[in-house]
């Protein structure tokens, strides 16, 4: 939890909406304890019905108001952002960045001396609460900052601390990685219309199949090659198909769309 601290959430999009609901449903927060901005009115007014929380388009005055800041901006319009709120997002106020691919210390230089900040990638999953958030704490965060940011980010999924030198590869996976997972699902649900299956049948079977090999990976913390062994019989069905996968190269276009990934974040931290 973060009792007593006050939350602005700057950009009330779906990411900055999952992080609310999570925190709610999770009791890290009250709604008077958060408030929410966004650009487009019309949001603002789905996020108050739906959440209770404090809402408003004036982001230097939330921020001000705030003990904790989360940045939920694109990368593209974070300088604006930060330009805006240079003098209230002191040393006073713990900073939550969600941005891909923009490092800590483009934030700083960006800020007073003395900003606590943490560099964040939180998955999409993370509006089903399922998500795995990676975080990284810049040098002036406190054990205290440290905790509350846990406590956010842990409302919506797992978090994992790693070096901000690995934040981009965490973004060309995890962050990105639901997106190819989708597409994987949408193209098991397609073979299986191919085969004779009906749309809604094929869609479910591929999803909930995703999930639970997912799930068995996690809760086993077995080796996915184990795991896959033992689905494979000799001269069975899985096997079969498997081949049909190595042929295509599954293995190469999947190690392949996490480097393109990575490297597009640290293009996206110098633009």
């Amino acid at each position: 939890m973060v009792p007593g601290k006050k939350i602005v959430v700057i950009g009330a999009g779906n990411m900055g909406e999952a992080l609310i609901a999570g925190m709610l449903a999770a009791g890290a927060a009250a709604p008077d304890d958060i408030h929410a901005t966004d650009v487009v009115a019309g949001r603002l007014d789905q996020v108050k019905a739906r959440y209770g929380v404090r809402v408003g388009t004036d982001n230097k005055a939330a921020a001000s108001w705030s003990d904790i800041a989360i940045l939920a901006v694109e990368p593209q319009v974070l300088d604006h952002v930060l330009d805006d709120l240079r003098s209230v997002l002191d040393g006073a106020k713990l900073i939550l960045s969600v941005a891909a691919g923009y490092p800590i210390a483009r934030i700083a230089a960006r800020l007073a001396s003395g900003a606590r900040i943490v560099r964040c990638m939180p998955n999409t999953p993370s509006v089903a609460r399922a998500g795995l958030s990676a975080l990284a704490w810049g040098d002036r965060v406190t054990a205290e900052d440290e905790q509350s940011a846990r406590a956010i980010f842990e409302s919506v999924g797992r978090v994992v601390v790693v070096e901000e030198r690995l934040m981009d590869a965490v973004t060309g996976l995890s962050g990105s990685g639901p997106a190819y997972v989708f597409l994987i699902i949408e193209a098991l649900a397609d073979g299986g219309v191919k085969m004779g299956l009906p749309r809604e049948a094929a869609l479910a079977l591929a999803a909930q199949t995703v999930f639970g090999a997912a799930k068995m990976a996690l809760e086993t913390g077995e080796h996915p090659g184990r795991l896959k062994d033992r689905v494979t019989s000799p001269g069975g069905t899985t096997i079969a198909g498997l081949h049909a996968l190595e042929r295509g190269c599954l293995r190469a276009s999947l190690m392949d769309a996490v480097e393109a990934a990575t490297k597009r974040s640290r293009e996206l931290g110098t633009e």
